[in-house]
């Protein structure tokens, strides 16, 4: 029986980000692992804070993770800006994940403001 938080459209998309993130990041040269490092683990952490906030019942407790979960976006753009600037990704590639990265935010707000109404 799969979790209700599989069917989460924006756990799939962020399951999704963090999966291209992981395959892009494989191809940096030798001496840029401190950045694929934090860019994979800013990357999994948006999923991985939406899956532990679907698991939490107190609508406070929910809100925090999705909250952490929408930093870990916003972190994500900043690292995708310098891997741009240094020429580990192309402009389409930053400007295809930067597009993924405000759909998520979006969606990602829009289950902050859910737990915000249930106060």
């Amino acid at each position: 029986m799969p979790f209700i938080l599989e069917n989460l459209n924006v756990y799939q998309k962020a399951v999704a980000f963090a999966d291209r993130i992981s395959g892009l990041t494989e191809s940096f040269p030798k001496g840029k692992d401190y950045l694929a490092d934090q860019l994979n683990r800013a990357s999994l952490s948006i999923p991985a804070n939406i899956a532990e906030g679907n698991g939490r019942f107190l609508p406070k407790d929910r809100r925090n993770f999705f909250v952490i979960a929408r930093g870990s976006a916003q972190e994500c753009l900043s690292l995708l800006e310098v891997a741009k600037r240094r020429n580990l990704i192309t402009e389409e590639e930053h400007a295809e994940l930067v597009e993924d990265l405000e759909i998520i935010v979006k969606m990602i707000s829009g289950l902050i403001r859910r737990e915000n109404e249930k106060k």
